[in-house]
């Protein structure tokens, strides 16, 4: 089939472009993990263990992890800490349900400049699939802050990290930074 078969509208000339740019997109990330937990340790983070694997696995690098309580402030000072260290992508677990101590998504919704909505919007139709309409409660979060970092928030529990990792972060992590040094 041709790409330019005026019967196939979604394949036109312009469907390598993503391939294009994943292929000039860097080898590797450099990833700062966070947990958001007041009850976690290094111990029984499981979420934080799978992503620092999964990061070794694909050849990105291990800018550093933080286990920090469920506080607004420390949420914003561990961007800082993750920017120091060298960080070009913080990956956050916990903190993005609707209890009183949920304070992730307000934390970070303050720091990011450039939203990517797509990530929540797809991160909840993947859930939906698995869990079903409890899927809503969830207040995924992604984008990029003003000074360069790319942020993803997502659940705590391990499913949820293993699905949004799997299926939506890790593919597109390098591609991400690709587009922004364009």
């Amino acid at each position: 089939m041709a790409h330019d078969d005026p019967h196939h509208p979604h394949e036109h000339s312009h469907g390598h472009i993503p391939h294009e740019h994943k292929a000039r997109a860097p080898a590797y990330a450099k990833v700062f993990v966070v947990t958001c937990s007041d009850s976690r340790s290094e111990a029984t983070d499981e979420s934080g263990r799978f992503i620092r694997a999964r990061l070794a696995d694909l050849g990105h690098v291990h800018a550093g992890s933080v286990i920090v309580r469920d506080e607004p402030a420390l949420i914003v000072e561990t961007l800082s800490k993750a920017r120091v260290a060298g960080a070009q992508v913080v990956l956050v677990t916990g903190g993005t349900g609707l209890s009183s101590r949920d304070s992730t998504f307000e934390a970070l919704q303050g720091c990011i400049e450039r939203p990517l909505p797509g990530f929540g919007e797809l991160f909840r139709s993947l859930s939906f699939a698995e869990i079903g309409s409890a899927a809503m409660l969830s207040r995924a979060v992604a984008g990029v802050t003003r000074e360069g970092l790319i942020v993803f928030a997502m659940p705590g529990s391990p499913g949820a990290v293993r699905l949004a990792c799997e299926k939506l972060i890790f593919p597109e992590l390098t591609h991400l930074l690709e587009e922004l040094l364009r």
